[in-house]
Parts: structure tokens; C-alpha cells; sequence
């Protein structure tokens, strides 16, 4: 399903949007050497329930899974990329954390991904990889507006990260957003310029350029939930979710101090 929102809708999702974005700067400022996932896990949750909201996950079992997820945020670290499941894990220095959050609250969600080195250490590998991610993650943005199609935003993102020499996997990608977190269309992070669906003022999309230093190949973890590298190289993953609009792609996910 492809949902077009009205603009009631839309101010709406600005505020989810803008919900999630400090959610995730709170998190990320609360995450130290010594943090435990399972401590952060439990933040994330008190901080939605104390704003209204629901989350998007806790109750969130899709094929992909092995049953409902459990948590309200996922925190993939170091080799792990994608659906990272909170575990008793206490964070080290150097380790490169990725948060994942999307919430719903007045019946319409937003998602958005920070990566991000934890303590002192900054390995330039892990430096390079996350700002590979976040500029694709600008090249696909700036590719969206009416009248662009899918395939140019793909496009966008693709380039950089290929130029970045990063081997792409398309399994996962971006994907239209709305009053449910998953909805098409699916956004590619690599495609061809000028095919997919056209879009239009209204269309909500997710978009997450993510990354394996050394491998598009991806393994599932014990806990039948958490994406790992199939190399145990590290990884990173940006995401913001935008609103298209008659003059462009409006950030819904920007945090507090980067909002106009």
C-alpha cells in the first residue's frame, strides 16, 4: 500500500518525527562506555510512553523475524547492522553503535537510524563508514521531490556509497512510511535513475543507507532477530523519514537544535 497523507496528517507526523529525532539525541547522550543495551532499551521506553506514543516494535513480528521483538529500540553494535535486539551487553570504548527507533503517536509514525562511536576511541574506519552513510543518506534526500521517481533517490544513495567503495546490499532498504512503520514502496539503496513510482506531495518515505565494511552478506544471530556482517566486519546505517512537499523533501527526523 502506498499512503498519501493530508496535510492534517502531515503536521501530524512532524511531530512524531520530531518525537523520534529527540528521543535518539537523548540516547545517544545517555550512551558511555558502561551503558548496557538493556539500560537504553528501557530509556527509549520511558521516554514513549511519557510522550503518548506507542512503539513500533515491541509488538513486531514480521516474516523476517523469529516472533514478536520484544523491545522499543534497536541497538545493533559493531558487527551487527540491522534489527539489532537489546541484549546484556555493556558498552566499550571504541564500539560503534547504531539506534534505531520508530514510533507512532496520533496514528502516525516516523523511523529514523544514528550511528555513532561510543567513548573516547575513533577508529577512522568506523569515522569513514558512518560518514559514507550520512552522506548518502543527503544524496538521497536532495534526489526526492515531486516528480522524481524512486529509482533517482536509489540512485543518489547507491552512487555515494559505491563510490565510498561499499558493497551494497538490497535485501534491506527504505520503504514508504505512514500509519504503519512498513509500507511500499521499497526504496533500494542502489538503483537506476528516472523508473519507480513517481512521487508525489504527501508521500511519506524512510530513508536508511546502511553499510558492511567488506561484505554485502548478511547473517541472522541466535536471537532470530539481529543482522549481522557475514564477515564480522562493522558496520553503520543512517535513516531519516521526509514528507514530500510541493518545493521538495522536508526532514521530519531532525533533533531539536537542527530543526528550522
Amino acid at each position: 500500500m502506498i499512503e498519501i497523507l493530508s496535510p492534517t496528517e502531515l503536521t501530524r507526523a512532524k511531530d512524531t518525527g520530531a518525537l523520534v529525532a529527540d528521543i535518539l539525541h537523548t540516547l545517544k547522550s545517555r550512551s558511555a562506555v558502561g551503558t548496557n543495551l538493556l539500560d537504553i532499551d528501557r530509556w527509549a521506553k520511558a521516554m514513549i510512553v511519557e510522550a503518548g506514543a506507542l512503539s513500533c516494535y515491541v509488538d513486531y513480528a514480521p516474516s523476517f523475524g523469529r516472533g514478536p521483538f520484544g523491545h522499543y529500540i534497536c541497538t545493533a553494535v559493531n558487527d551487527a547492522v540491522l534489527h539489532g535486539r537489546p541484549y546484556d551487553y555493556t558498552l566499550a570504548d571504541g564500539d560503534l553503535l547504531t539506534l534505531d527507533l520508530a514510533v507512532s503517536k496520533a496514528g502516525v509514525a516516523a523511523d529514523a537510524a544514528i550511528s555513532f562511536i561510543v567513548g573516547d576511541a575513533k577508529p577512522p574506519e568506523s569515522v569513514a563508514m558512518i560518514d559514507a552513510t550520512e552522506r548518502a543518506l543527503a544524496a538521497g534526500i536532495a534526489a526526492a521531490g515531486p516528480g522524481a521517481r524512486i529509482g533517482d533517490i536509489s540512485h543518489a544513495i547507491g552512487t555515494v556509497l559505491s563510490e565510498a567503495g561499499y558493497p551494497i546490499n538490497t535485501e534491506f532498504g527504505g520503504h514508504g512510511i505512514g500509519s504503519t512503520m512498513h509500507q511500499d514502496p521499497h526504496v533500494s539503496n542502489t538503483g537506476r535513475p528516472g523508473r519507480g513510482y513517481k512521487l508525489r506531495p504527501g508521500l511519506l518515505l524512510a530513508l536508511e543507507p546502511w553499510i558492511m565494511a567488506d561484505t554485502a552478506e548478511l547473517v541472522t544471530d541466535a536471537d532470530g532477530w539481529t543482522l549481522r556482517s557475514a564477515t564480522g566486519c562493522r558496520t553503520a546505517h543512517s535513516e531519516h523519514t521526509i514528507a514530500i512537499t510541493d518545493d521538495g523533501a522536508e526532514i521530519l527526523t531532525l533533533p531539536q537544535q537542527m530543526r528550522p
